[in-house]
């Protein structure tokens, strides 16, 4: 088992072990820690996704988004495993989808409107103190950070963990990317500027 998969195991069932009301409280510690991140107070465009299970709570962060005027693109999930995005318009417009994943039920903006945000939230489960993500290894988001990438795209990358979450070291491949700031429950940090 590699490095990445052994720390996946390790992290998701420390993750099984919160109670709904555990899940709930982080939730909204996080929303509110998270409005007042810059990266996301001066965004008019945030990609971001919707929370399932365990995941640390975006719901009301995403409402919050939504409530003071920022545009914000979910992700659908395509046969290939890359992302579309649509528009989120509130949780009754948030459809049941494969994976046990919720994606919005509106138009279709297509893989590249993420180019359009000024801020990505990225689900995760770890980072480490040079920024580094461990995502859950589907490949997804490494696809639309090398899109991000290779447009010259470079919005605020966020992800939102739990504290026990940010490890000292995670293995990382060539096309892995740091992230710009993490925020957990205990608050929020930053990381050295990526290269442009």
């Amino acid at each position: 088992m590699s490095q990445k998969a052994a720390l996946r195991r390790e992290l998701l069932a420390a993750r099984r072990l919160l109670t709904q009301d555990d899940v709930g409280r982080t939730a909204a510690v996080l929303s509110a820690s998270a409005q007042n991140l810059p990266e996301l107070t001066t965004a008019r465009t945030v990609a971001a996704y919707v929370s399932v299970g365990r995941e640390p709570g975006t719901h009301a962060l995403l409402d919050a988004l939504r409530a003071r005027g920022v545009r914000v693109l979910l992700p659908v999930l395509m046969e290939d495993n890359d992302l579309d995005w649509a528009l989120f318009e509130g949780a009754e417009h948030l459809v049941p989808a494969g994976r046990g994943l919720l994606e919005p039920d509106g138009e279709r903006l297509g893989p590249r409107a993420v180019l359009e945000a000024d801020a990505v939230l990225l689900p995760g489960l770890a980072v480490d103190a040079r920024g580094m993500r461990l995502g859950r290894g589907g490949g997804s988001y490494d696809r639309v950070l090398a899109r991000l990438s290779s447009a010259g795209a470079h919005p605020a990358l966020v992800v939102l963990l739990y504290d026990d979450e940010v490890v000292a070291r995670v293995p990382e491949e060539p096309h892995d990317h740091p992230v710009d700031a993490v925020v957990t429950p205990a608050g929020a940090r930053r990381f050295p500027a990526r290269a442009s």
